[in-house]
C-alpha cells in the first residue's frame, strides 16, 4: 500500500468516526471516541515504522487494544462493540 491509499483510508476511518459525533447515541459516541483515540495511536506507531500498511495498521490497533482490554479499561461487551465498529470500518 502506498502513501496516499494508506493516508486515504485514514481519512475515510476518521470520517467514519467523525460521523457519529453527529449521528449516534451516546453509548456510539463513547465507543467510537475510545476507538478513534487508539486509532489515531496506531497510526502514529504504523507512520513511524518501516512497513506502512493497513495489514500493519490492523495488526498494531488491535494489539494495543488488546493491551488495554487486559488492563480491563472497558467491559467485555464494550469491547466487542469496539472490535465490531473497527471491522465495520475496516472493511
Amino acid at each position: 500500500m502506498d502513501m496516499i491509499a494508506f493516508n486515504h483510508f485514514v481519512d475515510q476511518a476518521e470520517a467514519k468516526l467523525d460521523e457519529v459525533v453527529v449521528s449516534g447515541s451516546d453509548d456510539e459516541l463513547f465507543i467510537a471516541s475510545y476507538l478513534h483515540g487508539h486509532f489515531s495511536l496506531a497510526v502514529s506507531q504504523v507512520l513511524q515504522s518501516d512497513n506502512i500498511c493497513l495489514n500493519i495498521l490492523n495488526d498494531v490497533l488491535l494489539s494495543n487494544l488488546n493491551d488495554a482490554f487486559a488492563n480491563k479499561e472497558l467491559e467485555q461487551r464494550d469491547q466487542h462493540k469496539v472490535f465490531t465498529l473497527w471491522s465495520d470500518i475496516k472493511n
